[in-house]
Parts: structure tokens; C-alpha cells; sequence
């Protein structure tokens, strides 16, 4: 079961510092207890610096499709239940008569970015927080499966393509009933909506869905977002932001966040090669480290 996290004072975030300014604080605490360490606001100097480990070894098969094809496969290197927070992707079935992958493979949508964009935010959690995680290795479970509730944070790919048997909907529901976080990303447009949308309705029939702006504690867990005005690494849409509240009470716990008109994971994955800008990987990483710090905390 999920680890509890001790409750501590809070204290004052760090102030978002403007793209290449550093600003340093050492030895705060953030929201319920989670030391904050040494905070550098990711420059794209920071970033680079921190993704040199974790680029080596994936280097050689870079751009070999959406989730670079010949690297190692995302369930090759299952991480250890040992203490460190580790990485959850959901996997499921691609839909009939979806391709299965952008380039061939066995996978389909849930795999996308896979192992780059988890091991590139692992990453940069390990440098700029005082978070342990497993930056070699994560987990892939189908949502049916019990090992999830070990991991209090889960992500979901490409829910425009997503599929739940009832078993998978049963325990994910229970899942985020007892305390699961749940972050979906990479869909944009009506029809991924419509798709998205219909699964939730299985896990969670009577789940609202309900627009989140800056004020919402998630975007100053440990950065302080003040602006959700990001675009679409690809496309020309405008990203939205979207909650699922327990009760549906939004002075409640968030339980599962949804980023549509985005793809923060693509931006993880291909940071450290030049083909996003720095801007949107920079803040593709403030979102995943504040849903990440949010989903321990709460």
C-alpha cells in the first residue's frame, strides 16, 4: 500500500524565476512535508546538465519512432518495490483496428514516449528535489493489475485510444478511491475527447470533469506555475487543463489531472535533443514534477 508521508508545516514555495535566472533555497519544506531541497529553476543549461545520464545509454537508437523503437522495451526493466518512488504507466489494449503503433511494434498507444520520458523526469525530480526516485528503471501494469496500488501515482497515454475491460475499470476505480493519482496526457481533439470521456464514465459513471486554472494548489505544489498558456508541441491547439475532484468537490482531493491539447510526455522524451523548444519542455517538467509532489502529498 501507499506509503503515508508525514504531515509537516507549510512553508512558502520558491517564486517561478524567468527562463535563464537561477534563484537558490535550500532546506524549505514544501506542501505536507516534502522537503524542497536545493531548488534551481530548470534553466535549459539545468536541464541539459541533468539529462547527460540519462541520455547516454539511449542515445545510439534515438529517433527510431514514437517511442524509439529499439530501445529497451518499457516492461524490461521493472523497478523494485524498495522504498524509492517509482514510475507507473497503465497499459491497455489498443482499440480495433488501431495501429497498434506509429511506426509498427507491438504497442500501442499507452507506450508512447516510453522508457525516454519517464527516465528523463525521474531525472530531473532526482536533481532539483530531495525525492528518491528510480531513474533506471519503472513499472508497466494493466490497470486490472493489484500491483498498482503499491505506486500512488500512475500515468495514461493517449486516451483517445484507450480501452478498459470490466475488471480494469473495477480496480482502477478503486484505485483512485483509495487515494490513487492519476495523470492523463498526449490526446487532443473531439474524437480523443469522446473516447476519453466514455472511459471515465466506465471507472467513475458519475465523475465531472472540471476546468483547473492556476489557483488550484497542483500548479504551486513545488513551482509556482502562474500561467497555463502553453500550445501543443505540434500542433497549433492551445493546451486545456482538467480535474476530477473526490465527491466531485473541488475543495477536495484532485485525483486524476488531465492535460488535453497536450503531450508533456512527448516534451520529456525529447528534451535533451533540440527538437522541442526550450520553453515547452521546460514546462512540460514544472507539470510533471508539481503533479508528481501533489500526488505523494495527497
Amino acid at each position: 500500500m501507499m506509503a503515508a508521508i508525514r504531515e509537516g508545516k507549510r512553508m512558502p514555495l520558491p517564486e517561478l524565476i524567468r527562463r535563464g535566472v537561477g534563484r537558490r533555497r535550500g532546506g524549505q519544506r514544501g506542501t505536507r512535508g516534502v522537503r524542497l531541497g536545493r531548488l534551481v529553476t530548470p534553466s535549459a543549461g539545468l536541464l541539459c546538465a541533468c539529462l547527460l545520464i540519462s541520455a547516454q545509454p539511449l542515445a545510439a537508437q534515438r529517433f527510431r519512432g514514437r517511442r524509439s523503437m529499439g530501445e529497451l522495451d518499457c516492461t524490461s526493466l521493472r523497478a523494485a518495490y524498495d522504498g524509492r518512488f517509482a514510475f507507473l504507466r497503465l497499459r491497455y489494449a489498443p482499440a480495433y483496428g488501431e495501429r497498434r503503433s506509429f511506426f509498427g511494434g507491438d504497442d500501442g498507444g499507452w507506450a508512447h514516449d516510453c522508457p525516454r520520458a519517464e527516465r528523463h523526469l525521474t531525472t530531473i525530480l532526482r536533481e532539483l528535489s530531495s525525492v528518491t526516485p528510480n531513474t533506471e528503471a519503472s513499472n508497466v501494469f494493466a490497470a486490472d493489475d493489484p500491483e498498482i496500488f503499491k505506486y500512488p501515482v500512475a500515468y495514461l497515454s493517449e486516451p483517445g485510444g484507450w480501452t478498459l475491460t470490466e475488471a480494469e475499470a473495477t480496480n482502477l476505480r478503486n484505485y483512485l478511491l483509495k487515494g490513487g493519482f492519476l495523470i492523463v496526457d498526449d490526446f487532443e481533439g473531439p474524437r480523443d475527447w469522446r473516447n476519453f470521456g466514455e472511459r471515465v464514465r466506465e471507472v467513475l459513471p458519475d465523475a465531472q470533469l472540471v476546468p483547473l486554472d492556476p489557483s488550484h494548489p497542483i500548479f504551486n505544489a513545488f513551482f509556482a506555475i502562474e500561467s497555463l498558456d502553453h500550445r501543443h508541441p505540434y500542433f497549433s491547439v492551445m493546451a486545456e487543463y482538467y480535474g476530477i475532484f473526490e465527491d466531485n468537490d473541488p475543495k477536495k482531493r484532485l485525483a486524476v489531472i488531465v492535460n488535453y491539447n497536450n503531450d508533456i510526455g512527448e516534451s520529456w522524451e525529447w528534451s535533451d535533443t533540440g527538437l522541442i523548444p526550450v520553453d515547452l519542455t521546460n514546462e512540460a517538467y514544472k507539470l510533471g514534477v508539481n503533479y508528481i509532489v501533489y500526488g505523494m502529498t495527497h
